[in-house]
C-alpha cells in the first residue's frame, strides 16, 4: 500500500525568523506521526538551512526547484548537491507557476526529474490544467502531455522514486478546489499514463497528490479518493495550525 504524502510549499514567503518560528511550530505540532504518513516543508531556498536546524527526523526538508546542471556558470540557479548539503530529501520540479511566469518547459522539467533521480532527491512533479484548458475540455490531452515528456527517459525501476502532483492551475490560491471525484478521475488517467510508460505494477506504487486550495476542512474528501495520495499544501501551509490540522486530519482516517 502507498503511504501518504503531505508537502507543504511555502513559495516566495516569510522572513528569516518567520521561517524559523513555522518550522518549529509545525514541529511541535506533529509529534508521533505513524509510519505511513510523510511531512515535507518546502521554504524558500534561502531559508532552508535555517529550517532544517528546527526540523525533527519525522518532518523532510524540499526545495521548491531545482538546476539540472551540477555546479557551472549559472547565476541565480542552485544545484542537487547543494540541496543535498543542506538536508533537502524532496525537490518540487515543474511547479504551474514556474511554467508560467518563467516558462519553463516540459524538457526542462524532464532535465531535472533526470538530474534528481541521479542524485537521490525526490521528486515532486507537478502537472495540470489551466481555467482556458479546462474550459476547452482538454485537460486529458495536457495532463497526459506532460506526463509523458516528464518522464520519458526515466529508466524502468526510477519511476517508483517520484512522486506526482496534480495541481489544477485554477484552484491554485483562488479558495476554489477541484472536485474530489473529478481530481481522482484526473489522478487515475495519469496512472494510466504511467501504465503506458512503465509497467502496472511500477505505476501502482508511484504517489499522486493533489494540490490547489486544500485546507484543513477538505482535505479528508480528497485522500479517502482511491488513487489520491495526500497533498501539495499552498497558503494553508503557511499557518501552521492549518498545516498540522490538514496533517491530523489525515491520520484520523
Amino acid at each position: 500500500m502507498r503511504s501518504i504524502l503531505i508537502a507543504g510549499n511555502w513559495k516566495m514567503n516569510l522572513t528569516v525568523e518567520e521561517a524559523r518560528r513555522l518550522a518549529l511550530d509545525v514541529r511541535q505540532g506533529l509529534t508521533n506521526l505513524p509510519e505511513n504518513i510523510e511531512v515535507v516543508v518546502c521554504p524558500s531556498f534561502v531559508h532552508l538551512s535555517g529550517v532544517n536546524f528546527q526540523l525533527p527526523s519525522s518532518i523532510n526538508l524540499g526545495a521548491q526547484d531545482v538546476f539540472w546542471k551540477s555546479n557551472g556558470a549559472y547565476t541565480g540557479e542552485i544545484s542537487c548537491e547543494q540541496l543535498l548539503d543542506v538536508g533537502c530529501s524532496y525537490v518540487i520540479v515543474g511547479h504551474s507557476e514556474r511554467r508560467e511566469y518563467l516558462k519553463e518547459t516540459d524538457v526542462m522539467v524532464s532535465s531535472k526529474v533526470l538530474a534528481c533521480l541521479k542524485h537521490d532527491l525526490r521528486p515532486i512533479v507537478c502537472v495540470g490544467e489551466n481555467k482556458e484548458e479546462r474550459e476547452k475540455k482538454l485537460t486529458e490531452s495536457k495532463v497526459t502531455q506532460q506526463v509523458e515528456l516528464a518522464f520519458k527517459d526515466v529508466k524502468s525501476g526510477d519511476i517508483a522514486k517520484v512522486d506526482i502532483a496534480y495541481e489544477p492551475i485554477w484552484a491554485i490560491g483562488s479558495g476554489e478546489a477541484a472536485e474530489p471525484s473529478d481530481a481522482e478521475a484526473v489522478v487515475i488517467l495519469i496512472r494510466q499514463v504511467l501504465k503506458g510508460l512503465f509497467s502496472e505494477k511500477e505505476a501502482e506504487q508511484v504517489r499522486i497528490l493533489y494540490g490547489g486550495s486544500v485546507n484543513p476542512q477538505n482535505i479528508a474528501s480528497f485522500v479517502l479518493e482511491k488513487d489520491i495520495d495526500g497533498a501539495l499544501v499552498g497558503g494553508s501551509s503557511l499557518k501552521a495550525n492549518e498545516f498540522v490540522g490538514i496533517v491530523k486530519q489525515v491520520m484520523k482516517i
